[in-house]
């Protein structure tokens, strides 16, 4: 496998371009394509994430195999965590053991903020995710039920990783 990166990005319309095709792939049979568009509208499009980076905190960054673009993470300072808010690869990028080295380079970043842990949840319907996940290490800490309006839901489990020093 080729070289596994994260590179910050501030380049907004192309992280709404990447998460459109990372969230249809991945979410459509599971919440069906209106919610997806509306989570996508509400949390992922470039002014949503520019005002995240801005007022909350974030960063976004590109994950590259080599030089080709194959998806994007999130991450959220939280004093001694860091929450992975976001971590979606191109659909035909799944399974070639990209996420497991892009999570490697998620708890090196931790570790460079002085995070304990990574926290970050998971839809309880998402297994493949769920299982890259706990194959990582993370540990289920909790289901979790969380409104974002027009009626729709987050119906997650909260997975923690904690970091060795």
């Amino acid at each position: 496998m080729e070289k596994i990166e994260l590179r910050a990005c501030e380049d907004f319309a192309a992280l709404e371009r990447m998460a459109a095709r990372c969230w249809h792939s991945a979410y459509d049979g599971l919440l069906g394509e209106k919610q997806v568009a509306y989570m996508l509208q509400k949390f992922q499009s470039a002014p949503a994430m520019g005002e995240q980076v801005r007022a909350q905190g974030y960063t976004y960054y590109f994950i590259l195999c080599g030089e080709r673009l194959v998806g994007y993470c999130g991450l959220q300072g939280q004093g001694k965590d860091l929450f992975l808010s976001k971590l979606y690869l191109a659909e035909e990028e799944r399974g070639k053991g990209i996420g497991q080295a892009a999570l490697s380079l998620v708890a090196e970043e931790a570790r460079r903020r002085g995070a304990q842990r990574v926290y970050l949840t998971v839809n309880k319907h998402n297994a493949r995710a769920v299982r890259a996940y706990e194959k990582f290490g993370f540990v289920f800490e909790k289901a979790q039920r969380t409104p974002i309006g027009e009626g729709y839901y987050m119906d997650d489990l909260v997975y923690a990783y904690r970091l060795l020093r």
